[in-house]
């Protein structure tokens, strides 16, 4: 911004903003005194994030935009209207700012520097008890921001995670649907064949009951070890090859497979005579078609499964408070988890007190608390380690307790875990909500505590959730302050 040449800031400008809605005129006049006017046009920086302001900006006219960082890019949280006042808190503590301000609206705009700000309002306290009056909301809106981005950055990964676990079984069964297509192809072609062929129609059951009895091998037979497969399969394609089979190649690996010996080609070869091959193919075919309803079962088993899950999880059908097992919790969470722990060594051990009675709490909020204790578990050990999943009573309480052996926490950062905004991730990768959050919701919303427990062999989080929470229990701290405030909330 720069100096604008218009008159003076008069007391009477000032009376617009409420911040000095308690002077009288004399003391408005000191204000005023020291009040600078100052030009902002639309796309101007008027403030930027991570810097010291030159002092408080009393917007009368005019619209600024709110940009607060998000990793190495700016992302659009809120919109000032004048009148307003903007930057007390930050000038008041002299802090660097959280955000970037840019002009929307051609502004009017006046600057109370720094040092006079404060001077000033040390001495007229109305001012200064109205501005710090705002650092509880203020900081509740902030963090009310970061909670929302780190649920939607959590569920955007959760999101991506859940679309390849639904897209393998879906792909599979989309393969399985056009090999099917081709394995009824194959059965129609045949039955044409055999008639041209001339095999009468007492030999086409006598053919039929070996396909049943090849499907029924195939059925009970157990999977081969590689090299045994192997050799099953030259086999087969040796003895085929004799039969004079075309692309016998092709028929050799489902036949070995589905364990089908001499005396059954022979048996084969018998009945059907010059229209073996395509009797060879049907069964191929069969075959083939009960492997593929098999990955179809599979697949939408698995669909089905994950959906249950992810229903279970988000306790969409249920509003309010509800009674459920808090094994179920843990086990749908794992199971929406499962795309972090798929391509790693890391076990997941149970010791469970299945006679635990039901708690009763919040849809899925206890959810969100497995979810962020398991992800950063999940971090903590990498490709290796374990996870213990533990539950016990203890008096009117049920205690969950998750257990990683990772690398444990540090001692010199235990006493801030709980800290909002406190993260030892690297910049970008985590906003420090995660655990705050976790522990508001046991605490705040269902009475119950948090604790932990670390060393150089791993770390355990251990959840106390009251069987029957308080009756009234307040909100997650995330909610706006219960005060109309200013006619235009200040930011910082």
């Amino acid at each position: 911004m720069t100096s604008a040449s218009e008159q003076p800031v008069t007391a009477a400008d000032l009376r617009a903003i409420d911040l000095f809605d308690d002077l009288d005129d004399r003391a408005l006049g000191e204000w005023a005194a020291v009040a600078e006017w100052r030009n902002a046009e639309p796309g101007e920086r008027v403030l930027e994030d991570g810097q010291e302001p030159e002092g408080v900006l009393c917007l009368f006219e005019g619209t600024l935009q709110v940009f607060s960082r998000n990793g190495d890019r700016f992302e659009p949280v809120a919109q000032q209207t004048g009148p307003t006042w903007i930057a007390a808190v930050a000038t008041l503590t002299e802090t660097p700012l959280g955000v970037r301000m840019v002009v929307v609206e051609p502004a009017r705009v006046a600057l109370i520097p720094a040092e006079e700000f404060r001077r000033l309002a040390l001495a007229h306290p109305t001012v200064h008890r109205r501005v710090m009056r705002q650092v509880a909301p203020l900081m509740r809106r902030i963090t009310a921001i970061e909670q929302n981005r780190e649920r939607l950055a959590a569920l955007g990964k959760m999101s991506a995670g859940l679309a390849h676990e639904l897209g393998n079984p879906a792909a599979a069964a989309s393969r399985a649907a056009d090999q099917l297509g081709e394995a009824l192809d194959v059965m129609t072609s045949a039955l044409r064949q055999f008639v041209e062929a001339g095999v009468e129609p007492t030999d086409t059951i006598r053919l039929a009951d070996l396909r049943d009895e090849a499907l029924r091998r195939a059925a009970e037979r157990g999977p081969l070890a590689p090299l045994e497969a192997a050799d099953a399969e030259e086999e087969m394609l040796r003895r085929l090859e004799e039969l004079g089979v075309p692309d016998a190649w092709q028929l050799a690996e489902p036949l070995a497979v589905a364990g089908i010996d001499e005396a059954w080609l022979e048996k084969g070869h018998a009945i059907a005579g010059s229209a073996t091959p395509e009797a060879l193919q049907v069964t191929v075919a069969w075959l083939n078609a009960q492997r593929i309803v098999g990955e179809l079962r599979d697949s939408t088993a698995r669909m089905e499964a994950l959906i249950k899950a992810i229903k279970a999880y988000a306790y969409t059908d249920r509003g309010g408070l509800l009674e459920a097992d808090v094994h179920e919790g843990l086990e749908t969470t794992l199971t929406v988890l499962d795309h972090k722990l798929k391509h790693t060594q890391i076990e997941i051990q149970r010791d469970y007190d299945r006679s635990l009675p039901k708690l009763t709490f919040y849809g899925s909020e206890l959810n969100q608390v497995w979810t962020n204790l398991l992800a950063n578990a999940i971090e903590a050990l990498g490709e290796h380690g374990t996870i213990t999943l533990r539950t016990r009573r203890d008096g009117e309480c049920v205690v969950v307790d998750i257990a990683d052996t990772g690398p444990g926490i540090p001692p010199d950062v235990r006493s801030h875990i709980f800290e909002p905004f406190f993260t030892t991730k690297d910049v970008g990768q985590g906003t420090g909500l995660g655990l705050d959050t976790a522990r508001r919701i046991v605490q705040d919303r269902h009475g119950g505590s948090m604790s932990f427990e670390a060393d150089d062999h791993g770390t355990t989080f251990h959840v106390w959730i009251p069987l029957h929470p308080p009756v009234a229990v307040s909100g997650t701290g995330t909610d706006q302050d219960s005060d109309s405030g200013p006619r235009s909330n200040p930011t910082f």
